[in-house]
């Protein structure tokens, strides 16, 4: 019994791991499909408790090297905490699969739809975490990792957790097949691979249009950069806006072509140039030079109980002509909930003295083209809001024609948070058949076509700047139509699943 518990614990390990290869830096996308089968064969013959203690173990195993850039920002204390906290959503996972699986039936070993009913689960336990607590935290979701495989296009139709489910499906066929090959049922073996090779490649069916349908957005993008000082990099407020500043002149200079906005990123002026005659200077200096109106990311401080993390679209000439407030604030990082508790732990908590208060939605600006002789709405996606299904999707249902995802990944190091947050743009453009651009203080930017190819980017920790001509698109994908079903249909339908076989199980048991 032992041998057999700590086979299936290093399995569970061990697909951990595997699942992290799919996601940047390496980007084995492959990989999920390897690690999802590994907890599969873990979890043969878990029962309740040991499916979640397996899958937790997993779910450990996997974010401890994928959110190795909380370790990068604010310690070892908090980047743990952080996997064990979220290993164990990802444990409900195992808990109600065991459930599933163990349900009476009248099938002597697992039906042909049970890796379907298994990447339902996977699906419902990411939703969960998505919302769950503190406004969720939808990082690492298996979908992501598959924007360069040709499943990625589903996303198209059914957003991330449409993308996920497959994946997870795949993975648990897959798992499903080595189990047959071990039983020397081999043609059930064969057949399972087979099929979901197949479920992969129907992404090809689906036609990505990257064509404009209203025109051009032509953008210059300032990635301004600062010191690799980690949280230290945020007392270069200053610094930050005239690097930006100066970014923003050599754009002009290089003369890249007409222009009709320039994005600067999150945080490129610490201090509210609305309120502060210095930060006020530069940013009219930069706006005049390049005779447009400049999007960029600032702190608004008028609120008595908080500030909002805002992005302001600033003309030539100083006046603010709209504006977006980040809706959700990340928590134990812009905000601090239970901060007597977990100031016990860590005194980075000390480091957020005024927090950031959620903003009013949809994330957009109209921004005046004077060249289209109208404004265009633009998506205004504030850093870590890129992971949220419905911000993204109410964005473009809001009329936004192309988005801008302005970040700040100075404190994260040279880790691998950037190029997955430039992962979930690519997707994101992929999701709402929008132009998406990634812009960072420090980098990884990007420019991404609506079918989710980078056409452009930065390198990290470097002073650059990037011009494109981004087609304007105002038709709905299906994922942004169907957001609801989407988001509402995933997180309902796994529980109706559970709690159907937990009734079977509860009338086999007492004979009702």
């Amino acid at each position: 019994m032992l041998i057999v518990a700590t086979k299936n614990l290093l399995l569970a390990i061990a697909g951990g791991l595997l699942v992290n290869l799919a996601f940047p830096d390496t980007g084995w996308w492959p990989c999920a499909f390897v690690g999802i089968a590994f907890l599969w064969l873990a979890l043969r013959e878990a029962t309740v408790w040991r499916g979640f203690l397996l899958t937790w173990a997993f779910g450990i195993a996997f974010l401890l090297p994928h959110v190795y850039w909380a370790y990068t920002s604010v310690g070892a204390v908090p980047w743990v905490a952080l996997a064990i906290a979220e290993g164990a959503f990802i444990g409900l996972l195992g808990a109600a699969w065991a459930v599933v699986r163990r349900a009476p039936s009248r099938h002597t070993e697992p039906p042909w739809w049970s890796p379907a009913a298994f990447g339902l689960l996977w699906v419902g336990m990411e939703q969960v975490r998505s919302v769950f607590p503190f406004g969720g935290f939808p990082w690492g979701r298996v979908g992501f990792s598959q924007v360069d495989a040709p499943v990625a296009r589903l996303a198209w139709l059914g957003g991330v957790p449409l993308v996920s489910l497959v994946v997870a499906t795949v993975g648990a066929a897959l798992g499903l097949a080595i189990e047959f090959a071990l039983r020397r049922r081999f043609l059930a073996a064969t057949a399972l691979p087979i099929a979901g090779a197949a479920l992969l490649v129907v992404g090809y069916a689906i036609p990505l249009d990257t064509q404009a349908t209203d025109g051009e957005l032509r953008a210059g993008m300032v990635q301004g950069n600062v010191p690799n000082a980690g949280l230290d990099a945020f007392a270069q407020a200053r610094q930050v806006t005239q690097n930006h500043r100066d970014g923003t002149l050599a754009l002009v200079e290089s003369d890249p072509g007409p222009l009709d906005v320039v994005v600067w990123p999150e945080n490129a002026a610490d201090y509210d140039p609305r309120t502060d005659a210095e930060s006020a200077a530069m940013v009219d200096a930069a706006a005049q030079a390049a005779g447009v109106p400049i999007l960029l990311g600032t702190n608004d401080f008028s609120p008595e109980e908080g500030r909002y993390n805002t992005s302001l679209l600033w003309a030539p000439g100083g006046e603010v002509l709209d504006t977006y407030s980040k809706q959700r604030p990340a928590p134990f990082a812009e905000y601090i909930p239970m901060r007597d508790f977990v100031g016990n732990f860590s005194d980075a908590v000390d480091l957020v003295q005024t927090e950031v208060i959620p903003g009013e939605g949809p994330a957009t600006v109209d921004l005046p083209v004077a060249a289209l002789d109208r404004d265009v709405t633009v998506g205004t996606i504030i850093c870590f809001e890129v992971a949220y299904d419905p911000i993204v999707a109410e964005s473009v249902a809001a009329g936004a024609q192309v988005l801008f995802v302005q970040t700040n990944n100075a404190n994260f190091g040279l880790t691998a948070e950037s190029t997955q947050q430039l992962q979930m743009t690519r997707m994101r453009a992929i999701e709402t058949g929008r132009a998406t651009v990634q812009i960072s203080t420090v980098g990884v930017s990007g420019v991404v076509t609506p079918n989710g190819r980078v056409v452009e980017d930065t390198g990290l920790f470097t002073a650059e700047q990037m011009y494109a001509e981004l087609p304007l698109r105002s038709d709905m994908t299906p994922a942004v139509q169907w957001r609801g079903l989407w988001h509402y249909g995933f997180l309902l339908a796994p529980v109706v699943l559970v709690a159907f076989a937990w009734a079977r199980t509860l009338r086999e048991r007492y004979e009702w």
